[in-house]
Formats: structure tokens, C-alpha cells, sequence
């Protein structure tokens, strides 16, 4: 006689059972502010008709990035519970606050990414992060969190995750951003979170804040299936053009030396050499020019926008690369580019 094949058991979240091959919306309640307005958190829960991980998808811990939000909202439509092994958590928005306001903070100026795991009876970030903590993260065993640059700064398409985390990697190599660059966790993020619960995270950065980027979100959609599909939530091939991402293990951040306006002339995904001119610094009454150059060969994976800065303000991530990697880069952010622009 044949062996049964392992019968799927109901998801609960919050009280609510979600049924195996059924897609159901979960509304969390966080907070409420001082005129009464509810915090609640919005979440779909897709649950397979097979056994598998749990993934957790989230966006808009910072209120004011828009593209994770986009790129949530086309997963919610293209995922079919019937199909689907495990279960799928997505969060479009995690800090509705910021959202609502447009601004990455919450009302007291804190950072969302900065209170976990947060407390029960913290002020209104460490107990959003309690409850996102309790209910969410606790019950996933792989986590994708989806960001943007900071206002007015605009990211490559790229994977933040600690290298040596091997599941991490894994996934990481599986989305198939252009850059994964090493980084360590932060002290109160969701990345320190997840990794002291020993639960893979890696984290997408795109775009720009307040901003949608057609190519950054397009992306981040074929990303995010791709790593459903990696961990065999999903059957099939992998989306997209085949992209081998290259490892960067250190950026470096070039900022103004001088007060002025910024006269740029290199771009994004551009790569650079030593002494190579970056960027004039010009006095607005036309009397002084600065020179800003690389201090390292390496490609720019983030720039700010804005043509002004104050003396000591970022204006250039670099990431750096070994130097027979470099070439490798170069090809590959051009193949990514070509793809989704």
C-alpha cells in the first residue's frame, strides 16, 4: 500500500484559521493614536495545500518606501494557495503611521527597524515591533524585507544579508539582484531580530523613497517568486534573465568636502575607478570649484539626488569588489539593466 501523503494542517494567526489551499486577509491590531485612528496591520496569509517553510514578506517598515509595497501588492496577485507548498505571510505595510504621513518615522521620530523586538508596554514603535515580533516573525522560518533607499537617495537594486549566514546566501543568490553586499546587522533591526531566532532574512534595497521605479519593483517581483522557488514553495524555473549576482564585502561612502551645489558626472551602477572625478562642488556665486573623486575602484550603489549638500553629507555609496570581480560586476549590472530597464 501506498504511504499517505502528510495531510496539511490549518495556519492559525491572530485567532483566524486559514484553511490549506485558501488565501485569507488578516487585519492585526497595533495601536491607536491620540484622536482614536487605528494602527492595524494588514496581512494576507496564502496557505499551501502542501507542507513547506513559512515565508514572511514584508515592506514599509519605513513608511515612506514605496516600492516593497508595489512589489507586495503584484505578489498578492499572482499567488495561487493552490499551488503552493508551505505558507506565505505578506505585510505590505508595517509602519502605517509613516505611510499614511509619508515619512520613514513613526510620531515620536523613531525608527521602526530600530525597536525590535520591541515590548508590550514600550512606546508605539517597540510595541508595533512586539506585536509584528509575536505574532509574524515567530512563526516564519524564512524572511524577505523589502526597502528603498533613505528620501532624496536612490540604491541599486541589491541584497543586504550576512554572508556567512549559508540559508541567508542562499536565498540571497537566489533572487537574483545584480550586488549582495555583506552587511552586518544593526543593533533593534528586524535583521538582528530574525538572526538571534536563527530565521534566514535577507533584504532587498531599490529605488528611491516616495518613488516608484518601475525597474526596482519589477525586479523585486521576480525576486521574490524566485526565492518562493528556491525554497520549493513554488514549482517551476527561475523568472528572468539568469543572473549570477556578485559579492561585494565592504561599501564606502564618499561625502561632500565643501558646502555647495553638486555637479555630478558619474551615475548609478556605474563603476569607478581610483581618482576618477565623481562629482564638482561649485560655490553658487561661481567663484570655487571642488573636485570630489573615488577613494576606490568599486561601482556606485547609491547616490543622493539632491544637487546641493552641506560639508561631510553622503553622496556616493561605493561598493568594492576584489579586483578580479570587478570586470564580472560591471557585466553583470549591465545584463541586469538591460533587462528590467
Amino acid at each position: 500500500m501506498a504511504a499517505r501523503k502528510p495531510r496539511m494542517a490549518v495556519f492559525e494567526l491572530a485567532g483566524c484559521r486559514v484553511e490549506p489551499g485558501s488565501h485569507q486577509h488578516v487585519r492585526l491590531p497595533a495601536a491607536r493614536l491620540y484622536n482614536d485612528a487605528p494602527l492595524d496591520l494588514r496581512v494576507d496569509v496564502f496557505h499551501g495545500v502542501k507542507p513547506g517553510p513559512v515565508l514572511l514578506l514584508s515592506a514599509a517598515i519605513h513608511g515612506d518606501e514605496l516600492n516593497g509595497i508595489e512589489i507586495c501588492r503584484q505578489i498578492i496577485q499572482r499567488i495561487n494557495p493552490l499551488e503552493l507548498a508551505g505558507t506565505l505571510i505578506v505585510v505590505p505595510i508595517v509602519n502605517l503611521f509613516g505611510f499614511i504621513q509619508q515619512s520613514r518615522y513613526l510620531p515620536d521620530r523613531r525608527d521602526l527597524n530600530r525597536c525590535f523586538p520591541g515590548s508590550e508596554r514600550g512606546a508605539l514603535g517597540s510595541r508595533i515591533a512586539h506585536l509584528f515580533n509575536e505574532e509574524l516573525v515567530q512563526k516564519a522560518s524564512h524572511i524577505v524585507d523589502l526597502h528603498t533607499g533613505a528620501i532624496h537617495r536612490s540604491n541599486l537594486p541589491q541584497i543586504r544579508v550576512d554572508i556567512d549566514n549559508e540559508s541567508a546566501l542562499a536565498m540571497a543568490k537566489a533572487f537574483g539582484s545584480p550586488v549582495i553586499l555583506n552587511s552586518k546587522e544593526r543593533d533593534g533591526s528586524l535583521r538582528a531580530l530574525a538572526n538571534s531566532l536563527g530565521i534566514p532574512l535577507i533584504l532587498y534595497e531599490a529605488g528611491e523613497a516616495l518613488r516608484f521605479d518601475d525597474a526596482s519593483i519589477n525586479s523585486g517581483v521576480v525576486g521574490v517568486i524566485n526565492v518562493l522557488k528556491h525554497l520549493k514553495m513554488l514549482k517551476g524555473r527561475r523568472q528572468g534573465r539568469r543572473i549570477s549576482p556578485v559579492i561585494s564585502s565592504r561599501s564606502t561612502w564618499v561625502r561632500a568636502e565643501k558646502d555647495g551645489l553638486v555637479l555630478r558626472k558619474v551615475e548609478l551602477g556605474q563603476t569607478v575607478q581610483p581618482e576618477q572625478v565623481l562629482a564638482h562642488i561649485a560655490s553658487p556665486h561661481g567663484d570655487d570649484v571642488d573636485v570630489i573623486t573615488s577613494p576606490v575602484p568599486g561601482i556606485i550603489i547609491g547616490c543622493t539626488n539632491i544637487p546641493v549638500a552641506n560639508e561631510g553629507e553622503a553622496l556616493f555609496n561605493i561598493a568594492q569588489f576584489e579586483s578580479d570581480s570587478l570586470e564580472e560586476a560591471t557585466d553583470i549590472i549591465d545584463s541586469f539593466t538591460e533587462t528590467y530597464e
